[in-house]
């Protein structure tokens, strides 16, 4: 079918354009060949020369088209692969990213915690340092009333006793002490 086609496509210029035969170059032409025009051995001539120019050009041509078609069927493949390729590597960093702030907020929150719990260890350590200083405090005003009541009573002791009362019996002792402390 498509060779008919073909051929008909080849004759149908060569019929329109053949001559009509008349005029001067007409009758020469039959005196010579015998014929009123040349149409016939122009169809084959041109018949010939397309057949020669499918014989000779149809193979490369059709190669031609066929090596341009695998160029661009690798070009559009290799090109798809990429695509591919590129969407692979975009889900693969979106998977990372999603993975980063998964562990990013994991990390907040274990440091929250962590936080959280130095605090509560820290007041817990502030309040047994405010219990030891409170005790210390304690201790020291008791040590400090006993000192001062130490004092008091080696100034009372060392004013009111002399070495004239050092024979004193335990009523003077105490009359002395008395007069001392009202």
């Amino acid at each position: 079918m498509k060779k008919v086609l073909l051929v008909s496509l080849l004759v149908l210029p060569a019929l329109l354009l053949a001559s009509s035969g008349h005029g001067e170059e007409a009758s020469r032409y039959f005196a010579q060949t015998g014929r009123e025009s040349d149409f016939w051995p122009r169809v084959i001539n041109f018949t010939i020369f397309a057949a020669l120019l499918w014989y000779l050009l149809a193979n490369p041509i059709k190669n031609f088209f066929v090596g341009r078609k695998e160029g661009i069927a690798s070009q559009l493949k290799e090109i798809e692969e990429k695509l591919q390729a590129a969407k692979d590597e975009k889900k693969e960093a979106q998977a990372r990213l999603d993975e980063s702030v998964k562990k990013a907020e994991q990390i907040i929150e274990d440091a929250k915690k962590e936080a959280a719990i130095l605090a509560q260890k820290i007041a817990e350590a502030n309040a047994q340092e405010l219990e030891v200083m409170e005790k210390q405090y304690a201790e020291k005003i008791a040590l400090e009333e006993r000192k001062a009541s130490r004092e008091a009573i080696d100034e009372v002791l060392s004013e009111n006793i002399t070495t004239d009362d050092i024979m004193l019996d335990q009523a003077k002792v105490v009359d002395i002490i008395s007069k001392k402390v009202a």
